[in-house]
């Protein structure tokens, strides 16, 4: 019973940093599928759309680890308790 609690917390919290991480996943996903369609459109267009697939894909990366970096300082340092 003491320990009931704390489990369920970690649970939620868990399940609620999934959301940071699959997200970002299918957003690169369809990213890198949209270019490759792209470069099998316009093959003159290949380097072009690959920097800006590089760019967004860095943006998205960021993105994951910014909510990476959130979800451990709301676990160790909860400034809500």
């Amino acid at each position: 019973h003491g320990t009931e609690p704390l489990r369920r917390n970690y649970c939620c919290w868990i399940g609620r940093r999934a959301c940071f991480y699959w997200g970002p996943g299918v957003g690169q996903g369809t990213a890198a599928g949209q270019a490759v369609e792209g470069i099998a459109r316009q093959p003159e267009a290949e380097g072009k759309i690959r920097g800006t697939l590089l760019l967004s894909l860095a943006f998205m990366e960021a993105l994951t680890i910014y909510g990476l970096v959130v979800a451990l300082a709301l676990l160790f340092a909860n400034p809500f308790v």
